[in-house]
């Protein structure tokens, strides 16, 4: 059965994309707890991220620091924490954290509610960094 990040890969589910490869892919999540917090999947659907092949597995490391120096351009933050948990859904992926502490990379807090405009202006922001380092 497909999930949820294998139905954005194919676009069944609308997705605030970020960067995309043939490989992988990056989007906001829509639960966030900071602003700019991003997912980095491969769009092979691997469950357990040391399941992946070496090749995958060093490809998502390089696509999330990518990724990860993007969001920092524009999001003011410290650093960029990175997190995988790999319980929530059974599909391989990185969290991208903007944080200025150790808390702000607290899954038990309350997530943070951003409108639909402010999730396209964040991502929007990111490709926009994106496309002037590469």
């Amino acid at each position: 059965m497909a999930t949820i990040f294998s139905k954005i890969i194919s676009g069944e589910i609308p997705a605030y994309k970020v960067a995309e490869t043939e490989e992988f892919l990056a989007f906001l999540d829509i639960f966030p707890l900071r602003k700019g917090h991003t997912l980095v999947i491969p769009k092979k659907e691997v469950d357990y991220m040391f399941d992946l092949d070496d090749e995958t597995l060093a490809g998502l490391h390089l696509f999330s620091k990518i990724v990860a120096k993007a969001i920092q351009s524009v999001i003011p933050c410290e650093r960029i924490g990175t997190a995988v948990i790999g319980l929530e859904v059974p599909h391989t992926h990185v969290h991208l954290v903007p944080i200025n502490s150790v808390s702000d990379i607290d899954f038990s807090q309350p997530k943070l509610k951003l409108e639909p405009a402010e999730f396209e202006q964040i991502a929007a922001s990111i490709r926009e960094a994106l496309r002037s380092e590469g």
